[in-house]
């Protein structure tokens, strides 16, 4: 592809430049800027998808330093799935927030573009380095992006926010460090070569680095026992913002399956599988703990906050499964997942809007101004992310089901599962009821209606559950193959250093064994 992959990293960033230039030319000049880079952003990562089709590993080196020593980027199907994924609900989102919401702060289109940038860096970045720069870049466009609009409630919670990214973003690179210093490297092919070669000696300080890389990707993908912020920070955001900060989950949930199935994946020698024994009940207690907070929220937007934690249990506990068809489920589950919870943060704002000083508080307030259209978006919305047939939801949390079939925790897997998605079954149920259904005939009617481009972007997200359940086949295909690629540690690495990088640890022992 040449140059061309690194266009989801620069563009973004010549956007965000330009903007700040053209900063006191108008809202109109910013959204049409800001819109037009999005497009020629998803067109770039429409091709690389396509280009990754052919399952063969693609890397670019910046100033033609060749991995392991320059910085590259590479592209795989998982890294051109990730990028487009985020492109889509970025493209929505900011289409919702020039219904006014982009006017309420300073520099929301510059942030916002320098959020993608972050993004797409982390998913492409083949560097471990290079994803701590990423992680920076992101979260500091988020902590700007989070406060935007202002209000008590989005400062209190963009403290806490900033406080335990900090703290996170403190232990990654100290992870960063001890593992450099150990093994000399931080290019993740290399690193997976140099792991499985560790000495004893080395081991001992390199499995303590990557326990430490668990807690903050833990932290980022608002896993067990760190999800505590995510509710507050999220549900305080404003709209748009909260629909493109559900694909910021996935970054952790991403850099786990990357990092501990390539680095400490399989062929990682005395290190191999060091993730396999906390993921899968780290993901379990997450998906239950955040199907109570779903059922316990009081307020909409809480609900599906909640709702974001319940998904990264549900990708955790799979991935934790460590098979292929579990993976594969995780990928399908994970970009229904993200697109439909992007949705009802749009959708719950628009509710809030009609509904006056009540908000999105699930208590009776004035009937809606567009209850038919609002209802309708809603349910389908719910029925999507719950899991009921025929969208998405379902297919996706079939297909989780029949990857635990015959495995030695499928019971707990499944329970687990089925009763979190009844929770949310009923949880769902109850909000649409307080909306609209138990309506205050005294309560002050609100007379606004959703902006043309506000409902445009809350459709798109929400059709696109029928979208994924027409075209299931085909993407639980693209999801097999993924899958398999990311499982198989050996592929990564002769595509970034060669085909001589590695030899297997069972032709290393061999080879020790000979006289």
């Amino acid at each position: 592809m040449g140059h061309w992959m690194s266009v989801p990293v620069l563009l973004p960033l010549l956007t965000a430049i330009i903007l700040l230039l053209v900063a006191r030319m108008g809202p109109g000049v910013e959204r049409g800027l800001s819109l037009l880079s999005m497009l020629a952003l998803l067109v770039v990562s429409a091709v690389l998808l396509q280009s990754s089709m052919d399952g063969e590993y693609q890397v670019y080196a910046f100033g033609n330093w060749v991995a392991p020593f320059g910085i590259v980027l590479v592209l795989d199907r998982l890294s051109a799935l990730m990028v487009l994924l985020t492109t889509v609900l970025a493209l929505f989102a900011v289409i919702y927030a020039f219904n006014g919401i982009d006017q309420k702060g300073r520099h929301f289109h510059v942030l916002f573009h320098m959020q993608l940038m972050g993004l797409n860096g982390a998913f492409l970045t083949g560097d471990l380095f290079n994803l701590f720069v990423c992680f920076e870049i992101l979260l500091i466009a988020s902590y700007g992006l989070l406060l935007h609009g202002g209000g008590p409630l989005r400062s209190r919670a963009g403290l806490h926010y900033v406080i335990l990214n900090l703290a996170g973003s403190a232990l990654f690179l100290i992870a960063v460090g001890v593992i450099y210093g150990m093994l000399g490297t931080l290019n993740m092919a290399d690193l997976a070569v140099k792991t499985a070669m560790a000495t004893p000696e080395q081991q001992r300080l390199v499995h303590i680095s990557a326990l430490l890389l668990m807690v903050v990707f833990g932290l980022k993908a608002a896993l067990l026992p760190l999800y505590f912020w995510l509710p507050g920070a999220y549900a305080a955001a404003s709209a748009p913002v909260a629909a493109l900060f559900a694909i910021m989950t996935k970054v952790g949930v991403y850099s786990i399956m990357r990092v501990f199935l390539l680095v400490f994946g399989v062929e990682a020698g005395a290190l191999a599988n060091l993730a396999e024994p906390w993921l899968l009940p780290l993901g379990l207690i997450t998906l239950a703990l955040g199907a109570f907070g779903v059922l316990a929220a009081r307020c909409l937007r809480n609900q599906v906050a909640y709702l974001v934690v319940v998904s990264v249990g549900t990708l955790i506990a799979a991935v934790g499964l460590m098979t292929v068809e579990s993976v594969s489920a995780a990928l399908y589950y994970l970009v229904h997942s993200t697109l439909i919870t992007g949705a009802l943060f749009l959708l719950a704002d628009a509710i809030a809007e009609q509904r006056g000083a009540v908000g999105s508080e699930l208590r009776p307030a004035a009937l809606v101004s567009q209850p038919v259209l609002l209802a309708s978006l809603f349910f389908i919305a719910a029925i999507a992310v719950v899991g009921l047939p025929p969208l998405s939801g379902f297919i996706g949390k079939l297909l989780l089901l029949t990857s635990a079939s015959g495995t030695e925790v499928m019971v707990w897997f499944w329970a687990v599962l089925l009763v979190a998605s009844f929770l949310a079954l009923i949880a769902m149920s109850r909000s649409g009821s307080a909306i609209f259904f138990k309506t205050d005939a005294a309560a002050v009617a609100s007379h606004t209606h959703m902006h043309p481009v506000a409902l445009f972007a809350i459709l798109a997200l929400t059709a696109s559950s029928l979208v994924l359940a027409l075209y299931a086949d085909s993407l639980t295909s693209f999801a097999n193959d993924t899958a398999a690629q990311l499982i198989d540690p050996l592929n990564y690495i002769h595509g970034v250093l060669g085909p001589d990088a590695m030899l297997s640890t069972t032709d290393m022992a061999m080879m020790e064994a000979r006289p």
